[in-house]
């Protein structure tokens, strides 16, 4: 009796080993290819970049200042009990 084989389920998480490998044909390939680019060539990728480096940027401030004692930090005052 030949048993029967799985079937996918979207709403089930799957795993792979990190030797398994996946193939595609030319025009799946291509599309995911020219997906990526489209992506990463788009105003709104180009902005996240920015925003991520400004946000680097940022916290390395913060670290900065509080090394240096420029910033402390805020200790926040215990409410009275009613």
């Amino acid at each position: 009796m030949e048993q029967e084989k799985p079937k996918y389920d979207p709403t089930k998480k799957y795993q792979w080993e990190p030797s398994s490998e996946f193939t595609f044909n030319g025009a799946e390939f291509g599309l995911i290819l020219n997906t990526f680019r489209s992506i990463l060539a788009s105003q709104d990728y180009q902005l996240m970049q920015l925003v991520e480096k400004a946000s680097e940027k940022m916290e390395f401030a913060l670290i900065k200042g509080v090394e240096n004692g420029t910033v402390k930090e805020m200790v926040e005052k215990e409410k009275p009990l009613n």
